[in-house]
């Protein structure tokens, strides 16, 4: 990315916070007016490298996810859970993902492609532990919870539901 395709906006009431956003081929960032050069200089990059990171993550493939969704099973279910597929939807707004064992396909709605790749893992875990059981059961939950950041990654999603005022999807939760 250039410096032409950046623009800083100094702003006198903002006193440490700094923020961007892209706005078409711009990345917009926002600091405050009391920064010297240095910071500026050592803000832009930072701030345009976490946009490009976020817009990198965004781009994934479905191909990219089946690979992740392959490594995963691996990683933590011993390869046990095998997807057919694994695609961005953008028709689940009260869900977070869904899985047909039957034909092996998982989806993932696009609402985790701003969300960090151990969320956006969570969910395919979850996902994968339906090809080896279907309900969400205690045998279910014990596959989930090999994940690692599985407590972690609830928390994250119910506390994004929260903020967004959205009821957080009930399969998320585990049945005691």
């Amino acid at each position: 990315m250039s410096r032409a395709d950046v623009e800083v906006r100094r702003s006198k009431r903002r006193r440490r916070t700094v923020s961007a956003y892209r706005d078409g081929e711009t990345v917009v960032v926002l600091i405050p007016a009391s920064f010297s050069k240095a910071d500026e200089a050592e803000w832009v990059a930072t701030m345009v490298a976490r946009i490009e990171r976020s817009e990198a993550k965004a781009r994934l493939s479905d191909d990219d996810l089946l690979g992740r969704a392959v490594r995963l099973s691996d990683e933590h279910l011993g390869g046990l859970a095998t997807p057919g597929s694994v695609r961005w939807v953008s028709n689940q707004n009260s869900r977070w993902g869904s899985c047909t064992p039957g034909d092996r396909t998982i989806r993932l709605s696009k609402r985790l492609k701003t969300m960090p790749a151990w969320v956006v893992d969570y969910v395919i875990v979850h996902e994968l532990a339906h090809l080896l059981e279907p309900g969400h059961d205690a045998r279910f939950w014990a596959w989930v919870d090999r994940y690692p950041h599985a407590e972690r990654a609830k928390g994250y999603l119910l506390g994004w539901s929260e903020a967004a005022r959205v009821a957080p999807p009930s399969e998320f939760e585990p049945v005691d």
